[in-house]
């Protein structure tokens, strides 16, 4: 049986850069889970590549369907933005390992949905200057830079990433994600050992 790898962390902790990372050892053979969102498509991303972007009525008849396996709704600043895992018949655990992005919240449904002994959590840990930097950074090259945003993601960081939720949701292993090269070396052993 596969494996969903989950890679989690607060905001700008490098889990995007670490996926790429990791999608490209073709040794792992890691597919990936896509993750749907209604939030606007930021420069750079790619339809289908971070996230299948889509609307919140695309999302409404995904559920009615009985493929959303979670969903989570965030207010930002710019209005509701909601995140989903939808089981799209892409999923074969039969034959592959997955890697995917989410939150503990998002990590703790998928794993009462395929199991404890399938998901795997790989949580990223890493300087909040550090990710401060990193968010500033990135928003900067947008067209239309949401800083606004980047404060009240970062400040709720620390609740939804808690010690305390961590514990919860039987997180025990954090990787520092501060230099994502010296990361990805210590994450490969540690999925080779899971599968």
């Amino acid at each position: 049986m596969g494996k969903i790898f989950y890679l989690m962390g607060k905001s700008s902790s490098g889990k995007d850069t670490l996926y790429k990372m990791l999608m490209q050892q073709s040794d792992l053979k890691l597919l990936p889970i896509i993750q749907y969102t209604t939030r606007p498509i930021r420069v750079g991303e790619i339809e289908g590549s971070e996230y299948y972007f889509v609307s919140k009525e695309q999302l409404d008849a995904l559920s009615k369907a009985g493929k959303v396996i979670e969903s989570r709704c965030y207010d930002t600043c710019h209005g509701a933005w909601i995140y989903a895992t939808v089981y799209d018949d892409s999923i074969d655990l039969k034959h592959h390992n997955y890697v995917m992005i989410g939150t503990i919240e998002s990590f703790v449904k998928v794993k009462e949905y395929f199991g404890g002994d399938i998901v795997i959590p790989i949580m990223l840990y890493c300087d909040d200057g550090v990710r401060l930097q990193r968010a500033l950074d990135r928003e900067r090259s947008e067209d239309a830079p949401k800083y606004r945003e980047i404060c009240r993601r970062f400040l709720s960081d620390d609740e939804d990433f808690s010690q305390e939720k961590q514990s919860k949701a039987g997180i025990t292993r954090v990787f520092n994600s501060e230099n994502t090269a010296d990361c990805l070396l210590e994450v490969i052993p540690f999925m080779k050992e899971m599968v």
